[in-house]
């Protein structure tokens, strides 16, 4: 027995073991985290994933406590170390797996996945009954047990959340941070393992070094190469070579040229964002049928737009005063300004910015100033010749807390280029409770245009944020446009003012051109537009989305890209 040994009696192996437990809690939830991150990145629809993914842990470790009930008490540090290397071996290598199984095995793949979300589950079930087993072999009694093992498991699954938020989350890419956290559990694991051999609980010494070896082996190897296989494997999800990726705080970035015909494409979480044939089309129509329907159009929104494309469009537009865009990822706006593809895509549109990260807003239209750039014939601030060029102001932080923290200020123009609701968080920015905050801060006349997903492949979803803006009290002109890369494309015109669609859609009719120079629109693709074949914005569900009731995501989820 353990209790026989004075190195082993219950005054130090708690204590000990107490750090298993505690580094148990931290890795555990931070594998169940990665592993419900990694299925939303391929996947998406976030709630849904993570939902079943850490239900499915959970499950797991339920079944594993019934096992080992029927598991007897001999060879526990044994059995302890087993659990212990399976974890870690399966854990860091869990990521690399799946992704591979994804880019190698379409049909397969939810097999493999789920494999390693219940495998990992069932062995983060095992650990706790395990230790708890061990201890009370020595002695100790049952409440004491009880306390050492939830307190630090619970208090390790704190930290660890933590870190994976704070720290883990925005420095290393899945991939890796699996064999951080395989390999930080390990060697606590480990520091218990040698205790057990050093006092000569655990038999057949050499055995268990080797095991442990090749464990740290494989770990080390997994580390030191799972950036160049996580590329490796990631490039089968793509046609085109990646030239650049990175997962941030908030999603999955990846640029893909295709040198043959200077195609280069943006994705998030593995969903197109533009292309570089076609993406003039869409900023085009996104942007300037807006811009053409406000005489007075100083203020400037645009929500979303990390990329810069459509705030290249309004910055064309020499009349306008203030730009502010606002987009929740910081590091989607950095790579905007620094990317040497996106800047010469969106013409350095962030190169004289203001960046603005802190979660305070406080904006009044009095503390924003434009300049001036001089032709040469003048003075710099006053010149009688030079070209007024708007500030453009850049918030990091959620749209909805953004509309939230507005002080007076109202725009006469909003370019609303979210992606699509495919999620709960997206969802909310489609609600009826978002576009009536919104309206509050609206000058009389403004109008906003939203990019609103396919009203062929995404009938209902579309059709759905046309009943969802009505509802909130607008006046809502939708209209659509082929866009190669993702086919027939829908947006919406919306307003709050008097005039009617009609009216609306008899004054763009005399448009003779634009204020500026586009890239592919003209007046007459832009009356085009806004014709629909017959039945096309008739609606069987009648969904107005809310933040309680977002039935635009499954709408979304659901019910769009059935039609072949």
């Amino acid at each position: 027995m353990l209790a026989n040994n004075p190195l082993t009696t219950p005054r130090f192996l708690p204590v000990l073991l107490a750090f298993c437990m505690f580094s148990t809690g931290a890795s555990g939830l931070v594998n169940e985290y990665v592993l419900a991150t990694l299925t939303t990145y391929i996947l998406g629809n976030s709630i849904e994933q993570f939902s079943i993914v850490i239900a499915s842990m959970m499950f797991m470790m339920g079944v594993s406590g019934l096992v080992q009930s029927k598991m007897s008490d001999n060879n526990l540090i044994q059995k302890f170390m087993l659990v212990e290397v399976c974890m870690a071996v399966l854990g860091g290598f869990a990521p690399l797996v799946i992704y591979a199984a994804y880019g190698y095995m379409d049909s397969h793949f939810l097999f493999v996945h789920y494999f390693f979300v219940l495998a990992v589950g069932f062995l983060i079930g095992f650990e706790i009954p395990i230790v708890m087993r061990i201890i009370e072999q020595n002695k100790v009694k049952l409440k004491t047990n009880l306390s050492i093992v939830y307190a630090m498991d619970y208090i390790g699954a704190f930290i660890g959340a933590v870190i994976w938020v704070k720290f883990l989350l925005k420095n290393y890419p899945l991939t890796e941070i699996s064999f951080i956290v395989a390999g930080f559990n390990f060697a606590v694991a480990l520091v218990t393992i040698l205790y057990f051999i050093k006092t000569g609980v655990l038999t057949k010494k050499w055995q268990s070094v080797l095991i442990i070896l090749a464990t740290v082996i494989l770990l080390v190897a997994g580390y030191a190469s799972n950036r160049e296989l996580s590329n490796l494997f990631e490039q089968r999800f793509y046609d085109d070579p990646i030239v650049h990726k990175e997962t941030t705080k908030y999603q999955h970035l990846v640029i893909t040229e295709n040198k043959t015909n200077g195609d280069v494409r943006l994705y998030i979480n593995g969903n197109t964002q533009f292309s570089s044939l076609d993406e003039q089309r869409y900023h085009d129509f996104l942007v300037h049928p807006a811009m053409t329907l406000v005489e007075a159009k100083k203020n400037i929104l645009i929500l979303g737009g990390g990329d810069g494309l459509a705030l290249r469009e309004v910055l064309k537009y020499k009349d306008i005063h203030t730009v502010t865009l606002v987009d929740l990822d910081p590091a989607m706006v950095e790579l905007a300004r620094t990317n040497r593809y996106l800047r010469q895509l969106n013409r350095d549109a962030f190169h004289d910015s203001r960046i603005i990260v802190q979660p305070s807003v406080a904006i009044s239209a009095t503390n924003v100033k434009g300049m001036y750039l001089s032709n040469g014939k003048g003075d710099a601030e006053e010149p009688p010749e030079s070209q007024w060029v708007a500030s453009v102001n850049v918030y990091n932080l959620d749209a909805d807390l953004f509309i939230n923290q507005l002080a007076n200020q109202q725009w006469d123009v909003v370019i609303i280029d979210f992606p699509d609701p495919s999620s709960v968080e997206l969802s909310k920015l489609y609600s009826k409770q978002f576009y009536k905050k919104l309206r509050r801060h609206l000058a009389p006349s403004a109008v906003v245009a939203i990019q609103s997903t396919s009203p062929y492949h995404a009938k209902e979803a579309f059709l759905s944020i046309g009943n969802t803006l009505k509802a909130a009290g607008y006046t809502a002109l939708p209209y659509r446009q082929n866009i190669p890369s993702f086919g027939d494309w829908g947006f919406y015109l919306a307003w709050s003012g008097q005039q009617s669609a009609t009216q609306v859609r008899q004054y763009l009719s005399k448009t003779d051109s634009f204020q500026v120079n586009t890239g592919f629109i003209t007046p007459e693709l832009m009356m085009a537009s806004f014709a629909f074949g017959k039945g096309e914005l008739l609606s069987k569900t009648q969904c107005i989305n809310t933040i309680m009731q977002p039935c635009l995501l499954t709408q979304y989820s659901d019910y769009s890209w059935q039609i072949e």
